[in-house]
């Protein structure tokens, strides 16, 4: 399963990516983070079903020092999954 996820709020500046990025490890998943230019963090992952709701769960707490405002979940076609590895970080140097 793959899915995309668009979270709005304080997201950028906090350490969200890193927050994300260290859940997503944690639970196995594929995929990546990256801010967007409009204020926006991004988010594609693969992974369970389980696992994906543990992941959504976790965004819409949040890390220390953001503010989630909303979270848009939308799912990808599988074949999404063929072009993901070990889920990192983009544009994060």
């Amino acid at each position: 399963m793959v899915q995309h996820i668009l979270v709005k709020g304080r997201v950028q500046g906090v350490g969200f990516r890193w927050f994300v990025h260290r859940e997503a490890a944690e639970l196995g998943l594929a995929g990546w983070v990256r801010n967007t230019d409009s204020g926006h963090v991004e988010i594609v992952a693969s992974g369970s079903k389980e696992q994906l709701a543990e992941l959504e769960q976790a965004v819409r707490k949040g890390s220390r020092g953001s503010r989630v405002d909303s979270v848009i979940q939308s799912d990808l076609a599988d074949t999404e999954a063929a072009g993901l590895g070990p889920f990192t970080i983009e544009g994060a140097w």
